[in-house]
């Protein structure tokens, strides 16, 4: 939606050199394309890249695993120390995601809870990652918020991809189709909370299919759910 094919085509000869054990990534993002399974566009995978060169997190939780690549991606970036975990509901995803990781250099240090978001998070310690990395179903980020900023440390850095929905969360309720209204009231819903609620600092940025980016400032924040007083808020 952002970008034109010319200009991610520009970006993308702008990158660096896979190293050897990178070499993995065309491969998985070919096979990826191939089958239809969304993963993270390149111009997101670069931005996800400086934001962890900033953040310098020693542990990252990723909801929403799909292939394994942006895991993997993730681990590449960073260095030995750092843990990633990685929840993923859909069956033949967790199948695939498995096979990948467990070839990959980075096996030992990406862990895979298979299951329902909520559920997993819920046996997650509290405050125990600086960087999360929100990829799974669109229409459940707002369902998954409450413990995502549970188990993030204070000054841990929330991303939540593809919030802009294509252009669609621009759009009003009535311009929506009717099968996707619920998707676009969530996401709206998702946003305006980010943004209103005191403790948390929100950007969304208009890379790739758009992203926002949340800084958890205290470890005391009251989520800004009634609609009736986002005007409030």
């Amino acid at each position: 939606m952002i970008y034109s094919d010319r200009l991610r085509t520009f970006l993308h000869s702008l990158e660096k050199p896979s190293g050897p054990e990178e070499l993995c990534f065309p491969e998985l993002r070919r096979q990826a394309d191939e089958d239809g399974v969304p993963i993270i566009r390149q111009e997101m995978e670069q931005f996800l890249h400086v934001l962890l060169e900033l953040q310098k997190p020693g542990s990252i939780l990723e909801i929403g695993t799909a292939t394994g690549y942006s895991a993997m991606r993730m681990a590449s970036f960073t260095p030995e120390h750092v843990r990633i975990t990685t929840i993923e509901n859909y069956a033949p995803r967790i199948l695939e995601a498995r096979r990948n990781i467990e070839n990959s250099p980075w096996a030992g240090r990406i862990l895979l809870h298979e299951g329902d978001a909520c559920e997993v998070l819920e046996t997650l310690e509290s405050g125990a990652y600086d960087f999360v990395f929100m990829d799974a179903a669109k229409a459940q980020y707002i369902r998954f918020l409450p413990q995502v900023l549970r188990i993030m440390k204070t000054g841990g850095l929330l991303v939540s991809d593809n919030v802009l929905q294509d252009g669609v969360i621009l759009e009003s309720h009535y311009a929506v189709e009717r099968r996707d209204r619920t998707i676009h009231a969530r996401m709206r819903e998702y946003l305006r909370v980010l943004c209103r609620t005191e403790g948390l600092v929100t950007s969304v940025v208009p890379i790739g299919d758009g992203a926002a980016v949340t800084v958890k400032k205290t470890g005391d924040e009251v989520l800004c759910t009634d609609k009736a007083q986002f005007r409030n808020c």
